[in-house]
């Protein structure tokens, strides 16, 4: 009697029945290991070579924030965009790179870094199971993730430029009272003056 080999039906999945999202999730920790390296090396060189070598997440907090984030991130592009979820994820990579002054477009770069990683990881496998239109619909989607990143990014921004301004405030007002040209306002009570002498009755 033959036995007949054991096939993982995951593996031999037909390629009519193949869909991107399955690929996407497969190949998932490369596509995001490769993707967050993409992203650090938007920053400048030396910055690069710190981000990607510190592993001390007290050492790198914006290295360790990143990685994180852009894992959380990848896993919700995988299902329908929820702007709730995303929002808190979103703000916690774009605002990192608020502060550090990236302009709007360099700020959002990351979500379209993700089309071109996912188009060079999965090229053979979208050609071969005809996955064009799946792979235009999940662009699609990053499109509408990188919206939502650039409102994020001008809230913050927004914000900054509060603080800066309320901090150059303060500072002027400082060196206004240093300099003698202001002075504190006096306090004055609003209620009747006591009389503090005691005269004596003779």
């Amino acid at each position: 009697m033959t036995h007949r080999p054991f096939h993982d039906q995951r593996l031999f999945t037909p390629k009519e029945d193949m869909k991107l999202e399955h690929l996407l999730s497969q190949k998932g920790a490369d596509i995001v290991d490769r993707w967050s390296n993409l992203i650090l090396e938007t920053y400048p060189h030396d910055a690069q070579r710190f981000l990607k070598k510190q592993k001390d997440p007290f050492a790198n907090p914006v290295g360790t924030t990143l990685k994180k984030e852009i894992q959380k991130l990848y896993g919700l592009l995988l299902g329908e965009i929820d702007p709730q979820k995303l929002t808190p994820i979103l703000d916690g990579i774009v605002r990192i790179r608020a502060v550090q002054d990236f302009n709007p477009s360099q700020a959002v770069l990351f979500v379209f870094l993700l089309k071109k990683v996912v188009r060079e990881e999965l090229e053979k496998e979208i050609q071969d199971h005809r996955l064009a239109d799946e792979l235009q619909r999940f662009e699609s989607k990053l499109d509408e993730v990188a919206l939502l990143a650039f409102d994020i990014y001008v809230k913050c921004k927004e914000k900054l430029y509060e603080i800066r301004a309320m901090e150059a405030k303060n500072q002027v007002s400082r060196l206004l009272k240093r300099a003698g040209l202001i002075c504190e306002a006096p306090t004055w009570s609003s209620g009747p003056k006591e009389n503090t002498n005691t005269e004596s009755n003779s």
